[in-house]
Formats: structure tokens, C-alpha cells, sequence
């Protein structure tokens, strides 16, 4: 009988799980940021009220948006990289692709936000 042998594993990259490892820690500071500024983002309706009248829908899912999308995006990106890391795939790119979108998410989130306030434009 023949056995089968399994394939051989990929070396394992210490730059990339390096790298990746400290990416993945400043992903986890940006979420922080992009929590806060999500939160801030409900000061788009400071001058409601004062003769205006806002949207409270389009900036609350705004608001909702900027809050929730980038941690979404980023939990996301950091369970991808463990996984790449543990298939040993080259993983550094994804928090760098994870916090562009993320950021992007969060100026998404604004411009709903701001889109609910007549007269405002980022």
C-alpha cells in the first residue's frame, strides 16, 4: 500500500506575521478613532432647530453609518489577516486595504449625516 503523503507546508514569513501582527494593532487604534468620530458626527444637527429644518432619519443613519461601517470593516479585515497568517499567505496588505475602507466608510457615514442638514455639504 501506498500512503499519501500531504503537500508540504509554505515556509512561514516572520517579516509578513510581523508586519501584519503590527498592523493589525494600529487597525485596532483606528477603530477606536473611527468610534469617536462616527459618535461626533451627530453634531451635523446642531443647527436644527433654529428656524432649519433637518432630516433626523438621513442623519441618524448617517450617524449609524459612520459609527458602525468602519468597525464592521475592520473586525473584518483583522479576521481575514488571521486567517491568511494562519494559511501562510502573505497578510500585510489586508489592514493596509481594511483602513482605507474603513476611513472611507466613516466619510460615507458623514456625507448621509450631512446630506439630512439643507444648505451643508462636506
Amino acid at each position: 500500500m501506498t500512503a499519501v503523503q500531504a503537500p508540504p507546508r509554505r515556509p512561514a514569513r516572520t517579516w509578513d506575521l510581523i508586519l501584519s501582527i503590527i498592523l493589525m494593532v494600529l487597525l485596532i487604534g483606528l477603530g477606536f478613532l473611527t468610534m469617536f468620530a462616527g459618535a461626533m458626527s451627530a453634531m451635523v444637527s446642531d443647527p436644527c432647530g433654529s428656524g432649519i429644518e433637518c432630516n433626523s432619519d438621513v442623519i441618524g443613519a448617517g450617524v449609524l453609518t459612520a459609527l458602525v461601517l468602519p468597525v464592521v470593516i475592520i473586525l473584518a479585515g483583522i479576521v481575514v489577516t488571521v486567517v491568511l497568517l494562519i494559511l501562510r499567505r502573505l497578510a500585510f496588505w489586508v489592514p493596509l486595504v481594511t483602513a482605507v475602507l474603513a476611513i472611507g466608510a466613516l466619510f460615507l457615514g458623514f456625507a448621509i449625516a450631512v446630506s439630512g442638514v439643507p444648505g451643508t455639504s462636506l
